[in-house]
């Protein structure tokens, strides 16, 4: 027996892509303010992606879900986790690709799906599959090789590919909706966020309303990048068979891989070159 076609089901493709494709290009974006420090990045993308999701949400009259999900002490615990975690995953790939290690981010999420079976076998007890054992057990013969061919952890790789999966694991126990969730989680942390820029503002340090419009676009607009790639993808999720949007999600760090390699031209050592095929 067939099953009737989604009719959102090419927008919903398009959607998917224009998500995964934008995440894996946003290193150039945030090549561009490369001289302001990451933590400083960090706290506006909290700050504005809030503002970006304030409107999404009144756009779709949402709020009742939000006030919801605010009534469960469990679900708002679950997502000031999932806040602390996407926070330290925002933060240590906008330093890694000012850092000059593109490539490295790149391979942390190529590594990510792998983390998310395993988590999903020691945490939610799922069974794997000998495919997905055998996968896990590649990944951490590739770290390991890595690490030997460079003398030392490729802890930006780790450090992405944990933090995104506990991120998504936790999402998943929350239950709460994708643009409600990240609305909570950046809500959670927005105090800290613009205690953090008075605090620049005060030791002169701020980068921000200097009199360069071009600079503050671009600070204000990280909400934008930042939550218009979450609405696409949550439209290909909802429409998309899950398996089609575990092939799209590596257009991701394959976007990043190629613009390490071809626009930054970071080097490309032989270690590197096994642990990616692997």
């Amino acid at each position: 027996m067939s099953h009737a076609r989604d009719p959102h089901e090419t927008s919903a493709l398009i959607a998917g892509v224009a998500a995964f494709v934008t995440w894996g290009l946003v290193p150039v974006y945030w090549k561009l303010l490369r001289f302001i420090p990451a933590s400083e990045i960090l706290a506006h993308r909290f700050v504005w992606t809030c503002v970006f999701m304030i409107l999404l949400l009144s756009w779709q009259k949402r709020w009742p879900e939000v006030l919801g999900n605010l009534r469960s002490t469990r679900t708002a615990l679950l997502c000031a986790g999932s806040g602390i975690a996407i926070a330290v995953n925002w933060f240590v790939f906008i330093w890694a690709v000012n850092a000059g290690q593109v490539l490295e981010t790149s391979l942390g999420y190529f590594m990510s799906p792998l983390v998310n079976v395993l988590l999903g076998a020691i945490i939610l007890r799922e069974r794997l599959t000998r495919a997905q054992l055998i996968s896990v057990l590649l990944a951490s013969g590739a770290v390991a090789y890595l690490t030997f061919g460079f003398g030392r952890l490729p802890w930006v790789a780790l450090t992405l590919c944990s933090s995104f999966g506990l991120y998504g694991l936790l999402r998943k126990i929350s239950g709460a909706g994708s643009i409600p969730g990240l609305f909570l989680e950046t809500t959670l942390i927005v105090p800290f966020a613009l205690g953090f820029l008075v605090y620049l503002e005060r030791r002169g340090d701020l980068h921000f309303a200097l009199g360069t419009p071009g600079l503050d676009v671009l600070l204000i607009s990280t909400g934008i990048v930042t939550g218009l790639p979450l609405v696409w993808f949550a439209h290909a999720t909802r429409h998309l068979r899950l398996t089609t949007v575990g092939f799209l999600q590596y257009l991701s760090p394959s976007c990043t891989f190629f613009l390490g390699v071809f626009a930054y031209h970071e080097p490309f050592r032989r270690a590197q070159m096994v642990t990616f095929a692997l």
